[in-house]
């Protein structure tokens, strides 16, 4: 999103209103409704369900935490609620900004469950300079510039 959007968002001055409140109620609802959505994913009995929103300059990141008493994995309610929170703030903020892009939507860690335990490793996806603060003027990790390959 442009960072024109993204400050409308953060100072709640969007014309259709609070978007983050209205795309952390949406992403609630879309987890308790999974089972609607996705064909053969099961009903489950939800015990809690957490979206919440991290604002940059130019995007917004989008976690939920979706937690449940049984023995089965929540993972696909998590995702859901994070893909409709997204849809709903771009629904939100379109006429502001068309240009906006829904980007990566991942599975960060779930526990319970058939497969049991699974964590993402950070360091896999967002490298080791990334992760250490090990980066300069917007360069990706093992990026080159002009004067370091020369030498």
């Amino acid at each position: 999103m442009t960072p024109e959007t993204a400050t409308l968002v953060a100072n709640g001055a969007v014309a259709k209103g609070d978007v983050l409140s209205v795309a952390r109620v949406a992403g609630i609802m879309a987890a308790k409704r999974t089972s609607d959505l996705i064909p053969l994913c099961h009903p489950l009995m939800i015990g809690a369900v957490s979206v919440n929103f991290r604002l940059d300059v130019d995007y917004i990141e989008i976690e939920a935490q979706v937690d449940i008493v049984d023995r089965t994995g929540v993972e696909m309610e998590a995702l859901t609620a994070c893909t409709v929170a997204a849809l709903t703030i771009y629904d939100m903020c379109k006429s502001n900004d068309r240009a906006m892009v829904i980007g990566e939507i991942a599975l960060w860690e779930k526990t319970g469950g058939r497969s049991g335990v699974y964590r993402r490793d950070a360091e896999e996806v967002l490298g080791t300079d990334v992760i250490e603060g090990n980066f300069t003027d917007g360069l990706e990790s093992g990026a080159e510039t002009a004067e370091s390959a020369d030498s």
